[in-house]
């Protein structure tokens, strides 16, 4: 993991949300941990498929 990658996107993270809350619009993201989890639950899904190597490509299935 690069941390300058995650130090960047957790600035980027900040100052979105002082954007959102100066215009005093709802943020798009989770108000509490259930959702945060589900999020992280979301993430752990997608390295195990990745750590498995299984998967299906949806494009093949629809004949794009």
């Amino acid at each position: 993991m690069n941390l300058s990658l995650v130090i960047l996107a957790t600035i980027t993270g900040i100052a979105t949300g002082v954007v959102f809350g100066l215009l005093d619009v709802p943020i798009p993201a989770p108000p509490n941990l259930a959702g945060v989890m589900g999020i992280l639950g979301i993430l752990v899904g997608y390295r195990l498929v990745e750590y498995f190597d299984v998967g299906v490509s949806l494009l093949s299935l629809l004949k794009v």
